[in-house]
């Protein structure tokens, strides 16, 4: 039904393209108060525009690097103040660097880290003052299948031991929170049609067929595939689930 996130207030990163664009849409249109965040503005405007479009608005907060400190913690309360509270944090902004370990630079592997991983603890880390006051809340972080198997086609390294210290992470995330009300779980998408992967595919011949003789349900992922399960964990229909890892894959990993 719709109005699912009725009133919610969440914080959404990476709307500029891909999941974070499509959770945007989804959750303003069940009726969330979205504040989208992003470093890339035009992309930004046009998930603003996508979702207006879609009877739902978006309150977009960029150009903001989620990677500098002192920017998360204002931007966590400086919304916090201006809605009266935060109740969901949805962290699918990321930055990766894709090559093969003989070719990775130290500085490419770090890069990648701190796109995946600090990125998501530094806004985790902000917004967690708000959600205690507010009485608890819901923080939804990105995972990936790559957490789970290796891809013959694409150089994941660093990507993969992002992607899975994200899936660690939030499971302390939700033991600590646990008594503060706060619930935290991860999605772990396959591969989904952003402007990313279709990057990844040109970069890498076979690897779009690799991925489609994997998938079970015969078609590559879409964002508002994900979009769904994150409106259930931003939900009340998810309000004893915490420190689960929900899987996104159209079945790539089932066999």
């Amino acid at each position: 039904m719709p109005g699912r996130l009725n009133q919610k207030v969440a914080i959404v990163t990476g709307i500029a393209s891909g999941i974070g664009r499509g959770v945007a849409a989804l959750f303003a249109r069940e009726g969330a108060r979205v504040v989208g965040v992003d470093l890339n503005v035009e992309g930004a405007r046009l998930a603003a525009e996508e979702a207006r479009q879609g009877g739902g608005s978006i309150d977009v907060q960029a150009p903001v690097d989620l990677l500098q400190e002192e920017t998360v913690d204002m931007l966590m309360a400086d919304v916090a103040d201006r809605y009266g509270g935060i109740d969901v944090l949805v962290n699918a902004a990321a930055v990766a660097e894709f090559a093969w370990i003989q070719e990775m630079t130290r500085a490419q592997w770090q890069k990648t880290l701190s796109g995946e991983l600090d990125i998501v603890f530094l806004c985790c880390r902000a917004i967690w003052p708000h959600l205690i006051k507010r009485g608890g809340g819901s923080i939804i972080n990105f995972g990936s299948v790559a957490a789970y198997a290796s891809t013959r086609m694409l150089p994941s390294l660093a990507h993969s031991a992002g992607k899975g210290g994200v899936k660690a992470m939030t499971l302390q995330l939700a033991m600590e929170g646990a008594s503060h009300g706060i619930r935290a779980n991860s999605i772990s998408p396959g591969l989904i049609v952003s402007d990313a992967t279709r990057a990844a595919f040109a970069a890498n011949p076979g690897f779009k067929e690799e991925i489609e003789r994997k998938v079970m349900l015969k078609r590559l992922g879409q964002p508002q595939d994900v979009a769904w399960a994150a409106v259930y964990l931003a939900s009340e229909e998810s309000s004893w689930v915490t420190g689960s890892d929900f899987v996104v894959d159209g079945g790539m990993r089932a066999w």
